[in-house]
This record gives structure tokens, sequence and C-alpha cells, in this order.
């Protein structure tokens, strides 16, 4: 009878112990061209299990770089480690520019880091996320990463210039189109054997449901303008 008392118990504290579905953030998965996976997921940056977590930075400002909450707590969790290179000239945030790093050991979950710079935070547009989401997935490409999270964290870096799911989308259509060309480079052996299996952006509470609806909107535009592309080869035979 103890014997049956203690296997009992054991396997009761292993029922508890694994996670239940309803645990899991929120989350929506759509099919992309190429077999590869977009989805929306509820979950900030610092808690993230991927292999490159990317992150949009406006241009940084001697005042002070504004940080609220997921970037608040992306800087903290990592010793500050962002307001460092900042604050010390090391990475500006200039239009185009990227940094890549591994976060400190023990600091947040992902495993490597690319911030890209989307420009002055006064005069940014819904082209300089379009741009960012091209240097992302050639960035993803050249570390040949297949598991990449986004988050452009605007609303926490003090912008709300641009509506979150517009930009979300503006982001994605580049990633589909960026990464249809990667797929024909190497159809013609013109780049390295490689998949995105999986490419995720990180919404908020507040902008998940609007991030769901405008993305899902624009995969399937995405879709339709690659079958209006040229087919044909880069290099004449």
């Amino acid at each position: 009878m103890k014997f049956l008392l203690s296997a009992l118990a054991l396997v009761l504290l292993t029922i508890q112990a694994i996670p239940s579905r309803a645990d899991a953030p929120p989350q929506k998965t759509f099919a992309a061209p190429n077999n590869m996976q977009i989805s929306i997921e509820e979950i900030g940056p610092v808690t993230q299990t991927t292999d490159l977590q990317i992150i949009c930075i406006f241009k940084h400002n001697a005042a002070g770089d504004q940080y609220i909450e997921a970037m608040q707590d992306f800087n903290s969790k990592q010793g500050n480690f962002l307001s460092a290179i900042r604050d010390r000239g090391e990475f500006v945030g200039e239009l185009g520019e990227t940094f890549l790093y591994t976060p400190p050991a023990g600091s947040i979950t992902p495993k490597r880091v690319l911030l890209i710079g989307v420009g002055d935070k006064s005069s940014v547009t819904i082209d300089a996320l379009r741009l960012a989401g091209r240097i992302a997935v050639r960035e993803a490409v050249r570390l040949g990463v297949t598991n990449v999270s986004f988050a452009p964290t605007f609303r926490d870096q003090g912008s709300s210039t641009i509506d979150v799911g517009e930009g979300d989308a503006a982001t994605v259509e580049q990633v589909i189109l960026a990464y249809d060309t990667e797929m024909k480079l190497q159809a013609q052996k013109l780049g390295p054997a490689f998949n995105i299996s999986n490419w995720t952006i990180e919404a908020g509470p507040k902008y998940f449901d609007g991030a769901v609806a405008k993305v899902g909107a624009i995969v399937s535009i995405a879709a339709d303008e690659l079958k209006q592309r040229n087919s044909s080869p880069y290099v004449k035979s």
C-alpha cells in the first residue's frame, strides 16, 4: 500500500509539471510561400525561445533613449547592455544599421540578437519597417538560422506614429518577398542550401488581434505578388 501511494504521488507530481495548453501564449500561424510559417505570438523578446531575436531600434537620442515595458525589461535583464552600446556611440541606430551579439549568459532566452536601426523616431515611416524586413531575412540566411523572431518595439520606445498591425504587415510582406529571392538563388546554385521554417512576429496583448488580422491578409497578398514575379533565371546561359 505504501508503495502504491508513493507511485500515485509521483504520477500526480508529473501531471502537475506538464504545462497545460492554456498556459501557452496566444499564437496564430499562417502558411506562407516557400514552406515558411508566419506566426503572431503574444510574447516578449526576453522570454522567447528562438535562434535569432530581431529588434528594431530608433536612432540614439543624446538626451536619453526611451525604454518602456518590453524594451525596459529587455535592457535591464541584460545588465543595461543596450544602453551601454548606444550611449558609447557603438550602435547609433541609423536607418539600416545592424548589430549582432550573443546575450549575456543567464540573461534572456534567445540564442542571438540582431538589432536593426530604423532611424530618427520623429520622422520614422513604414518604409523603415519594410527595409528592416528585407535586412532581417538576408541576415537570417547569412547566419543560417531556421527559427526567427521579430519585434518592431516601436510602442516600447515611445512611438505611436505607425499602427502596430500595419507595421507588422509591411514587415511580413517584405520578409516573404525577400525570402522568395533567396529561394530562387538557391535553386540556381547562387546561394547556400537553407530554409527558414518559422518567422514569428511578437505582439503585446493590446495589439495581438490587430496584428493577426493585418498579417493574415498580407500573407495572401504577398503570395499573389510572387505569382506575378519574373521567374526566368538571373544568369543567361
